[in-house]
């Protein structure tokens, strides 16, 4: 019986003492984890479309191009 009193003790003040520090360590771990920033690579998808579109005009005045230069042989 002295045994599950004493656990009954220990118990007990883990539990109060859990009950001090645990809103300390939850609150010290929400402040500590900021957001992630948002993406920022819209620059980026901009260039490369505009890269895209002006490949796709050297490729259609190359073979507006080399029709007219075949010709003339």
């Amino acid at each position: 019986m002295a045994f599950f009193r004493a656990a009954s003790e220990v118990l007990a003040i883990y539990a109060l003492v859990f009950a001090i520090f645990s809103p300390a360590v939850l609150e010290a771990q929400s402040l500590s984890l900021a957001p992630a920033p948002g993406p920022s690579s819209v620059g980026t998808s901009i260039d490369q479309g505009i890269a895209y579109v002006l490949m796709i005009v050297a490729l259609v005045l190359t073979y507006l191009i080399h029709p007219l230069d075949a010709s003339s042989h």
